[in-house]
This record gives C-alpha cells, structure tokens and sequence, in this order.
C-alpha cells in the first residue's frame, strides 16, 4: 500500500499547472487532497476533475499571501478530513523583469509577498498540525532552477526562490526529528501558464507606471521557453517518486547538472582561495560552527 494512501495533503495554487499535477499525482496514491487557489474558476474545474477521477477532494479559495486566509484554509481541512499530513507550498508568481534600474516596489513587493511569505505561512500554518498527530508527514516547497543560481532580469523571481531553497533546507534539519520530511521542488521550463500570472495580480501591487510594467514583464521574456518545456504531468508524477525515494532536492531537468556542478566547483574554488589566504590562517582548522 502507498505511503501517502488515506492521508491529506494541502495544495496551494492547485487549481492548474504544477498545482494541479501534483495534486492528480498525489491522488492517484489515495490522499485526500485540499486544492486551495486564487482564481475560483481554475479551482472549481480542477476540483472536478478530480472528483470525476475519483478522488477525494475539496477545494478553498486562496491567497497564499494573507496568512488569515492560510488559517481559514487549514480550519475547512481538519473539519473536513480531520488531519493535515502534507502542504505542498506551490502557488507562485513571476514579478517583473528586466534590468536592475526599472525595477519597482510593487513589482518585488508581490513577489516577495507570494513565492516567500506565501510559503512561510503555509508552513506556520500547516507544520503544527502535521506535528499535532505525530504521525510524521511533508513539506514541499516549490522552487525553481533560478532559486539554483542567478538568472539575468529577473531579479525578484531568482531571489524568492533562492529563498524558498534555503528556507528547505533550514527547515529539514529543524523538523527532521518529528518525522516530517521537507523537500524543495527545482523544475525549469515546465508548460503551465506562470509567464501569465499577471493575470492573478492584487490591484494593491499593480505597477503605477503601466509601460514600464509591461516593456519588464515576466511574460514577454519566458513565453516561448515555457511553450517549449516539459509536459506537466510529469512533474507531479516526480514528485511521488522522489518522496517515495525520501529526496530533498527534486528535479525535473538532469541536463541542467552540468550548470549545477560549475556553480559548486566555482564555490569550491573560492574556498580554497580564501583557505591560502594569510588573513584567515586562524580560521582554517577551526571547529566548524553552523550560522
């Protein structure tokens, strides 16, 4: 029997894309899911597909970046379903692009807000209740390639998934001991519609200056590139296999390890530079003290 087979899941922005595969995925294993996403329309249609599928599902209006909205979500799934076992924190938004001096604060603001407080709260939220039933369970965070290193003009996406990265791996060590895995998901181009996501943007984080917004947008830059990335549904099937297999970093793009292994060895090579230097000798074979 599946590991994940009568347990409960909560799937922010699961109303399509990686959300949503994740979501079919996880019910294909027999969880009960709770889809949770901003547009209404999206979550109503994904709830019932997997409803005709088959599935045990609910589905609960969401902004990821109102953590009133995370606790409202986190109440209907223990009425619901009673237990809370996985929160797969993956809704997510673009921002805006481009170089550095038309960047905007409203811009980064709903970045920040969305892909990192987004999933900080859905943890706050979702991790006591996973630890309340002592049953052990899940934390996925959806990140990105980018969050693996910098991409040009897109400054706010690289910094909120670099984020959301290290925010994984803070997390693991610190829930590993309750039996709770926490693991970061890092897919590249994927078909779903994240270069649209202005679409779902608040008013409070529209752009005052309209052309600006629109010459630096997410879209124009990622349109063709996502157009041409890996069929969804694999993701969400990857990611069963990798949480079955108990891994931390989940990838979809293994031609991407070359990239990967120079950032490390440039890393490595910058250590070793500081390692010669005479200014730090006293440091050297000091006993390693983690931040």
């Amino acid at each position: 029997m599946s590991q994940f087979a009568g347990k409960t899941a909560v799937i922010s922005g699961g109303g399509e894309g990686i959300g949503l595969s994740i979501a079919r995925a996880l019910g294909e294993q027999k969880m009960n899911i709770v889809l949770a996403d901003i547009d209404p329309k999206n979550l109503q249609n994904a709830a019932a597909e997997l409803e005709s599928n088959g599935i045990s599902v609910m589905s609960v209006a969401l902004d990821v970046a109102d953590e009133a909205q995370w606790q409202a979500v986190a109440d209907q799934a223990i009425a619901r379903f009673g237990k809370v076992h996985m929160v797969v924190n993956n809704a997510g938004v673009g921002g805006d692009s481009g170089p550095i001096e038309i960047q905007e604060k409203k811009g980064w603001q709903w970045a920040l807000d969305v892909n990192l407080m987004g999933v900080v709260y859905g943890a706050k939220v979702m991790v006591p209740l996973i630890k309340q039933h002592g049953e052990g369970g899940w934390v996925v965070n959806v990140a990105s390639m980018a969050g693996m290193g910098g991409v040009p003009f897109s400054g706010a996406y690289t910094a909120t998934k670099a984020a959301v990265v290290a925010l994984t791996e803070s997390w693991a060590g610190e829930l590993h001991s309750k039996g709770i895995r926490v693991s970061v998901l890092c897919p590249a181009f994927v078909q779903t519609r994240i270069f649209d996501s202005e679409r779902n943007r608040p008013s409070q984080y529209q752009s005052d200056n309209v052309n600006s917004a629109r010459k630096g947008s997410f879209s124009s830059k990622t349109k063709q590139m996502v157009d041409n990335g890996i069929e969804v549904s694999i993701v969400g099937k990857r990611v069963v296999e990798a949480l079955n297999d108990g891994e931390m970093y989940i990838f979809t793009h293994p031609n991407y390890r070359p990239v990967l292994q120079q950032r490390a060895e440039a890393i490595d090579q910058a250590l070793q530079k500081a390692a010669k230097s005479p200014l730090l000798q006293h440091v050297v074979n000091q006993k390693l003290d983690m931040l």
